[in-house]
């Protein structure tokens, strides 16, 4: 029988540098000899990167709405846990994700406040209890977070969010670590040496419990 793989997800603000850790957790795992598939969200397949493109283009004169910010965000997971990571999870390949549920929870949640009775409710419906073997959360100050996504050029429809929306999603992704067992936060204000370290680490241990 094969042994399911595990999912693995790095959430954080923007700016956190979420995509330098991927790129040293990817390394760390592939030389456990891990097979290994990448996504992130919204995305991933061609349907959720149509919605993606949806989320993030500035419409303009035309609003988004914080429910249908909600249900695009949903609609892309969906297509993606159920195209691409379930399977791949059950012929044992890992997962390394950019961003899962705890993004919808503080940026929709927390940053738009988002009716929780109702974010709860699509929740359910389309996750179903699935959930990440492991989340590492790459916390950071939201003014640095955003000053370092300027760097990186225009931003886009959520980064152009507002300084509150941010504090407000930190803080509830705070939240979601204190009360997780599964889930480790890391400085990403540090040194990007030392947080590849603290992740690897951290990667590290979660590998001992899980080979």
């Amino acid at each position: 029988m094969t042994k399911l793989g595990q999912f693995i997800v790095v959430e954080g603000l923007e700016g956190a540098g979420k995509s330098t850790v991927i790129k040293a957790i990817q390394r760390e795992l592939e030389a456990h000899g891990h097979e290994l598939k990448l996504t992130r969200e919204p995305g991933g397949t061609p349907m959720a990167e149509a919605i993606r493109d949806c989320v993030k283009h500035d419409w303009q004169d035309e609003i988004v709405t914080e429910q249908t910010e909600l249900l695009l965000m949903y609609a892309a997971r969906s297509q993606l846990i159920e195209n691409t990571i379930k399977p791949a999870l059950a012929n044992g390949i890992w997962v390394l994700g950019d961003r899962h549920d705890w993004s919808s929870l503080a940026y929709q949640g927390g940053g738009r406040q988002v009716n929780l009775a109702h974010l709860n409710a699509i929740r359910e419906l389309t996750l179903d209890g699935f959930t990440a073997n492991l989340t590492i959360y790459l916390d950071i100050n939201p003014k640095v977070g955003l000053s370092r996504a300027a760097a990186r050029g225009e931003l886009d429809r959520i980064e152009q969010s507002g300084l509150a929306f941010f504090e407000r999603a930190r803080e509830t992704y705070l939240n979601l670590v204190k009360n997780s067992d599964s889930a480790i936060l890391i400085d990403a204000e540090q040194s990007i040496d030392k947080v590849r370290e603290d992740v690897i680490t951290a990667v590290r241990q979660f590998l001992g419990m899980t080979e």
